[in-house]
């Protein structure tokens, strides 16, 4: 008796698997291919904007020294870049927005004509990436670094802290842009808009800006140095591709 039940629970078993397997084959989605067998394809290419104001400027401040031997060279500099550094400190700059950048030594040399050139002396280099929060104040914290012995100025290269919602902004546009420009084809071609059958991202721009070459120089009763953030375009290219009947 116990090997006939046996028997029988494996056949009950195999049968329930055999139609699970047939009700899993039945429903096995299937791809659809992106040119569609009817209708006519419509490729369109869209950039969508939208316009923000930067609220973090990159600047890269250092410090460049030079002295007749390498040690003095770089101990005049460890001094000075302490000093800069103090100075961002106190003007609030977090230690997470401040980064080395560069630090470099190199030999300087006199030339002559005929002759190998001689070294005269070695000059230090020093360089942070400072990020500023508050844009309005980056330019009063330069000048704070020029009094304390910074001599090199680099930026500032602008952009937005947290662009996700202006990119999606754009995203929406460029969605847009395009379902406008399917419609003007179809309707110069006597046909509707079907429906879209693919979108890709091709690129994106999230509101950076190439720096801008700063230059100081010492000057009795110098003015404020002035950073504007100005605004900038969050850009969004979609590739969509349309089926027109």
């Amino acid at each position: 008796m116990r090997t006939i039940a046996t028997a029988t629970a494996l056949a009950t078993l195999s049968l329930a698997m055999t139609a699970f397997t047939g009700a899993a084959a039945q429903v096995t989605p299937t791809v659809e291919p992106l040119i569609p067998a009817s209708g006519t394809v419509l490729d369109v290419s869209a950039t969508g904007r939208t316009t923000r104001v930067p609220d973090v400027a990159t600047i890269r401040a250092g410090v460049a020294t030079q002295n007749a031997t390498a040690a003095a060279a770089l101990a005049e500099n460890a001094d000075r870049m302490a000093r800069v550094l103090a100075a961002l400190k106190r003007a609030g700059v977090a230690t997470r927005d401040v980064a080395t950048a560069n630090v470099g030594l190199s030999p300087q040399y006199r030339y002559g004509e005929n002759v190998p050139p001689v070294i005269t002396g070695y000059q230090a280099s020093n360089t942070v990436s400072v990020r500023f929060r508050d844009v309005a104040k980056s330019g009063a914290i330069l000048d704070a670094l020029v009094k304390e012995g910074a001599n090199q100025i680099d930026g500032p290269s602008l952009e937005i802290d947290n662009p996700d919602a202006a990119l999606d902004e754009a995203r929406n546009d460029a969605v847009a842009r395009a379902r406008a420009r399917a419609a003007l084809y179809a309707k110069a071609s006597g046909m509707t808009v079907a429906r879209i059958v693919s979108i890709a991202e091709s690129g994106e721009n999230a509101g950076g800006q190439p720096p801008v070459m700063m230059t100081f120089a010492r000057a009795k009763a110098a003015p404020s140095t002035a950073i504007a953030a100005g605004a900038t375009d969050v850009t969004v290219n979609l590739s969509v591709r349309f089926l027109l009947k």
